[in-house]
């Protein structure tokens, strides 16, 4: 093997992890609705790209798929971006106090939230009541 295929294949290899867990959705007005009506759980994630909490609750959501692949197969994750939509109808009427709230929906029920919650236990267990709703 030579050097450029090493490196080629090395650098596959790094991707492949990475490749693995599919991007969350970017909210458009009509999708959270769209996977509600088709029987989806969802995870909502309103967030800032300037905001820290946002950044440690993303920090923490993404460890917790690595250790667990069920989450991302069969939980829809939707990131809602505060500064394109904080005053958006979808923000109102669920009554959204700010950035970094975490919200999950099925059917037509809100099945939990946080607010400003970093702790992986917490984070843990919103997304162990989306993963049970999404498997039920």
């Amino acid at each position: 093997m030579n050097r450029r295929d090493f490196l080629i294949l090395s650098a596959a290899a790094t991707a492949l992890p990475m490749a693995a867990h599919a991007a969350p959705l970017d909210y458009t007005p009509g999708l959270v609705k769209k996977h509600l009506a088709k029987g989806d759980t969802v995870f909502l994630d309103f967030k800032a790209s300037w905001c820290s909490t946002c950044a440690a609750q993303e920090r923490v959501i993404n460890a917790l798929k690595a250790e667990n692949p069920d989450y991302e197969a069969n939980i829809t994750f939707i990131n809602v971006d505060w500064d394109d939509y904080g005053k958006s109808d979808i923000v109102k009427s669920m009554k959204i106090p700010r950035r970094s709230t975490l919200v999950v929906l099925k059917g037509d029920q809100e099945l939990g939230r946080i607010v400003a919650g970093t702790s992986k236990g917490q984070i843990k267990q919103l997304m162990d009541a989306a993963l049970g709703a999404a498997t039920a």
